[in-house]
């Protein structure tokens, strides 16, 4: 320390002679060293700046290859290369705060040594005289106080050094507006206990600052701002109780200087102007949504067993080599978008089908106790981050898109596995899914030849590889069909209407479910409210409320159908009314009657939908199978209509029908197409791989 003291104490020294007082020259000092530090402090701040710059990337980074902490690491480094960003600059402050600390410590523990300096001969003398059994370095200021108070006279030597040192320490005054600088709080107690407290409170000004005017620190959590809050303030506050006052001076005029520092280098170069806020705000959200992805809360009763269970089903899932066939499902009602394909394949072939669900309750593992070829599997979503990274399969299938945009990615150990997105709607694709959503698949299984239009044109405004279109068909909507068409027509003596929306932003059951019930509710109609399985998963508390609010009504006039596993409403409605739900095509299809449409915020994941130059179904079809009103329109207009569409119902049957058999491919074949392609395929990579060897 002396080394790192030595040029500190001629500043000091200077700070003491220029305003002859000792708890000035401290402030002074703070100042300087400051003013000093100044353009590490610029270059700090820039740095920072830069780091918040820079983090909707890395949280866009993270979100891309999130479970792939190497990755994620690697892309890291590689952004902050491109920037020439330091992360480990922000600890040189940190680090000369602390030398700087010490040595004002030292300094005024020492200051005939390192302000004065004093020879050790002539401390030897003054610390032998005193009676002082300590080393001659460890109490300089009881030599001060000595000399002052006349407990050393100045008669203890005729060495001109000693006289010149006793003259520099009767000059030396420690007193600053009444408080002593070589007192500890601890020590003397009274007054001197405000010392502490006033160098908390400076130390929590600091942090309130720096929380939110730092670039930096405004981005950290709320624990770790409420963290280093506390610990700041109560480390000030203890060792406030320890330090000399005039070490605790020091303290506070460095945390004042350091708050209007942060002022003025926020003024000067404003982070505002370098930041895109609100593009971190959107990084922040896709980052808060994977993380959110398949929370499981430990305190869960089956939390124990479903991670055993995962780690089993894993283990099992890896251990299977040539697996040609792997299904991804998110939840049990994803089935039945496959069940024809499942179906097809072992009925046409020995082939093994592996079947990953995030659901552990799925439907899967009851039908697997029945047919052997089926191999089901429990993967938590996060856990099937890293599995489908890890994928060891000819194809792979799935109804989700996105793939490789997100959190699921293609196979880091198969670069030749097909992936072939099914559909799980009758819908297009180039406005309900995001931009790119389907871009990184190899095969399409396409609906109708609206799917293959939006996909070809997709292809061409974006320079893209052509994929694979497989003419597959919707195979749910004729088992919808065959199931209506089988079931005894009943009639209760009323007309059976079905609310079932969507479950978007400004859906039925937010905006005027209450509308729609309040006017359908009467003597010629049963209504039936079906949400959406999503809505009910997200918002389970909003339903509840909307059924409690509803439970005078009779049953015989308004029910609620929370069951998504039959479709009882679907098969017994004589009309539906829904928003931009899929269901109005399952619907109009399966039982060729008609639908009430209300036209709330259409739902559109891709706003540059329009550069695609196709029209979405949704769009088309929806004046061809029923009728649609405005929000404004359903006080005085949804009971009419509804009473409208309903007596003409029969009009609707053959043009129904004949848009259903145009709108989608293959029909009445039962996904007959995607099996043959599977087959022929798979067989296709056998023989490649047989001519490799």
């Amino acid at each position: 320390m002396d080394y790192i003291c030595y040029p500190f104490g001629y500043l000091m020294k200077w700070c003491w002679e220029l305003v002859n007082n000792y708890g000035f020259a401290i402030i002074l000092f703070t100042l300087v060293t400051k003013l000093l530090l100044l353009p590490l402090s610029v270059w700090v701040h820039k740095n920072s700046i830069k780091m918040v710059r820079m983090q909707p990337e890395i949280n866009f980074l993270k979100v891309r290859y999130y479970g792939d902490k190497d990755r994620i690491l690697e892309e890291e480094n590689k952004l902050h290369k491109r920037e020439k960003y330091n992360p480990l600059i922000n600890i040189i402050p940190l680090a000369l705060q602390i030398i700087l600390l010490f040595a004002v410590l030292y300094i005024i523990k020492e200051p005939l040594t390192h302000i004065f300096h004093i020879s050790d001969d002539v401390l030897k003398l003054f610390a032998g005289f005193n009676n002082m059994n300590l080393d001659h370095r460890a109490d300089q200021l009881a030599i001060i106080r000595a000399v002052q108070d006349g407990t050393i006279p100045m008669t203890i030597s005729d060495r001109v050094e000693v006289i010149e040192a006793m003259n520099l320490i009767k000059t030396f005054d420690l007193d600053f507006i009444g408080i002593r600088l070589d007192n500890v709080a601890s020590q003397v107690w009274g007054w001197y206990t405000l010392v502490p407290f006033i160098a908390a409170a400076s130390a929590y000004l600091l942090c309130y600052v720096q929380n939110k005017a730092n670039v930096l620190q405004m981005e950290q959590s709320k624990l770790n701002k409420y963290g280093m809050t506390a610990l700041s303030v109560g480390l000030s506050l203890y060792l406030g109780f320890f330090v000399y006052t005039g070490v605790a001076l020091y303290w506070v005029a460095g945390n004042i200087f350091a708050v209007i520092q942060q002022l003025l280098l926020n003024a000067a170069i404003n982070p505002k102007k370098h930041v895109d806020y609100e593009q971190l705000e959107k990084s922040r959200d896709e980052l808060r949504k994977i993380e959110a992805v398949g929370a499981e809360s430990k305190k869960d009763a089956d939390y124990r067993e479903h991670r055993k269970r995962e780690k089993a089903d894993c283990k099992r899932f890896f251990k299977i080599v040539n697996k040609h066939v792997v299904i991804w499902s998110e939840r049990s009602g994803f089935y039945k978008y496959y069940e024809a394909l499942i179906d097809g394949l072992l009925s046409g072939s020995n082939l093994v089908v592996h079947y990953i669900t995030n659901d552990p309750d799925d439907a899967i593992f009851k039908k697997a106790e029945t047919e052997p070829r089926i191999k089901p599997y429990y993967v938590s979503i996060k856990k099937l981050i890293t599995v489908m990274m890890r994928m060891d399969a000819d194809m792979v299938i799935m109804t989700t898109p996105d793939l490789q945009n997100y959190y699921i990615k293609r196979s880091l150990v198969r670069r030749d596995t097909e992936y072939i997105f099914v559909p799980h709607d009758m819908m297009s694709v180039h406005m309900g899914f995001r931009k790119g959503s389907l871009d990184n698949f190899d095969t399409i299984f396409a609906t109708g030849p609206h799917v293959e239009r939006e996909v070809r044109a997709t292809e061409k405004r974006y320079g893209l590889p052509e994929k694979t279109i497989v003419k597959f068909g919707y195979p749910l909507a004729e088992k919808l069909e065959a199931a209506y068409e089988s079931k005894p027509q009943q009639s209760s003596g009323r007309k059976e209407i079905l609310i079932a929306p969507s479950w978007q932003e400004d859906n039925l059951l937010d905006s005027c479910v209450d509308t729609l019930i309040s006017r359908l509710i009467c003597d010629e109609y049963h209504v039936t409210v079906r949400p959406h399985p999503e809505y009910s998963k997200r918002y389970k508390e909003k339903l509840n409320s909307l059924v409690e609010k509803y439970k005078d009504v009779p049953e015989e006039k308004l029910s609620f159908e929370l069951d998504f596993t039959v479709n009882k409403s679907i098969y017994s409605s004589d009309l539906l009314i829904t928003d931009w739900s899929g269901i109005a095509y399952e619907f109009a299809f399966a039982t060729k009657k008609p639908v009430l449409f209300v036209n709330t915020k259409m739902k559109v994941e891709n706003p540059d939908w329009q550069e695609i130059g196709e029209t979405p179904a949704e769009i088309y079809l929806r004046p061809q199978i029923g009728h649609a009103l405005e929000k404004s329109e359903l006080e005085d207009g949804v009971k009419s209509a509804a009473d409208d569409l309903i007596a003409h119902s029969a009009e609707y049957h053959d043009k129904i029908n004949e848009l259903k058999l145009s709108h989608l491919y293959s029909y009445n074949t039962n996904g007959a197409e995607g099996v043959r392609y599977i087959l022929r395929r798979l067989s296709e990579m056998q023989k490649q791989r047989k001519e490799n060897k």
